[in-house]
């Protein structure tokens, strides 16, 4: 099974992900994971997507599509599929990892939308904390760390993120919506877009999310 999971900052993706990987023995990669990983490993695609970025300039789709088609052909553990989190991006993504994905294991299952209201969502990321070393993550009123400012799992510190503020997820919102209702709209042809209602309690919302996978 192969799942895309997109919803706006804030809006659950982390939470249900890792529970996602658990239950469903999938690999969770990120558009940052297969960057780093194809630069890291010299891959003629990472190399040319590194020379964009010393330049401070955008990868073009075209080399950022075939990384990750590369990256997803050559994993080690395939498990049972993955969730790919952060990509496609925008449309003509969309478009093009179905092309290049047509007709192999790699081709989308299903794609899950956290959904949840913009009043609910300021509250979440303006009391999110994360911890410095194990990237855990809490909130100042849900789901506090036991001991303020320290990791329950690690006891490294916590910090708030600076993009954490009312007038950066407005921002960060806007360009979401710009970017990503297009592809929103093009998988919902397809039939293959579940809406989570992520206003709920974690249990609930976790229970949504393994009906939708589950079907």
């Amino acid at each position: 099974m192969n799942i895309l999971i997109m919803g706006g900052p804030g809006a659950g993706k982390g939470t249900m992900s890792a529970k996602i990987v658990e239950k469903f023995n999938v690999n969770h990669i990120s558009t940052g994971d297969i960057f780093r990983s194809e630069i890291s490993n010299g891959t003629k695609l990472g190399l040319e997507a590194k020379s964009y970025i010393d330049e401070g300039k955008l990868v073009p789709d075209e080399i950022t599509n075939s990384m990750v088609k590369h990256y997803l052909e050559n994993l080690k553990d395939k498990k049972s599929g993955f969730l790919l989190d952060g990509y496609p991006r925008t449309l003509d993504q969309a478009k093009a990892f179905d092309a290049l994905s047509a007709g192999t294991d790699l081709a989308i299952s299903i794609v899950l939308v956290m959904d949840i209201p913009f009043e609910v969502l300021a509250q979440r990321v303006t009391g999110r904390r994360l911890c410095k070393e194990c990237g855990a993550i809490y909130h100042i009123e849900s789901n506090p760390s036991k001991q303020e400012g320290l990791c329950d799992k690690c006891g490294a510190s916590l910090y708030q993120r600076k993009d954490d503020t009312i007038e950066s997820l407005q921002v960060r919102l806007q360009e979401y919506q710009n970017q990503t209702q297009p592809v929103l709209d093009y998988y919902e042809k397809k039939g293959l877009v579940q809406t989570i209602d992520s206003n709920q309690p974690i249990e609930k919302v976790w229970a949504d999310v393994e009906k939708a996978l589950d079907q």
